[in-house]
């Protein structure tokens, strides 16, 4: 059975399918902020979102992250450690150079995670 959560004009927020869902790409709320910052606002949306449907961080099984300039990858990275544990990464590709409809948008964030 699928399970579409979140509905927006264009997408659902995450689809859900046999207990794996496959969440959309998220973006920072407040643009302004630099690398790091924009990185760790995604992720508290993450978590947000995640425990709405049922499960948490450390259950993501792969994570895609689009940055707009490749050279500040270690500020994202700085913050995503700080975020998740270790233990619980998932495999994961980051893809640089990706033109996210805003200059001052650094950071996109498409994660697939097994529900708890």
């Amino acid at each position: 059975m699928i399970k579409r959560h979140r509905k927006h004009r264009i997408m659902h927020g995450a689809v859900e399918h046999n207990g794996v869902l496959y969440v959309g790409g998220h973006a920072a709320d407040d643009i302004s902020l630099g690398m790091k910052e924009q990185t760790q606002q995604v992720c508290a949306k993450l978590d947000k979102l995640l425990a709405e449907l049922g499960s948490d961080k450390s259950r993501i099984l792969s994570a895609r992250i689009y940055l707009s300039d490749m050279t500040r990858k270690e500020e994202m990275n700085e913050a995503w450690l700080g975020w998740i544990d270790g233990d619980d990464l998932p495999s994961r590709a980051t893809i640089g150079g990706v033109d996210l409809g805003d200059p001052r948008r650094l950071i996109e964030v498409v994660i697939i995670a097994a529900k708890a």
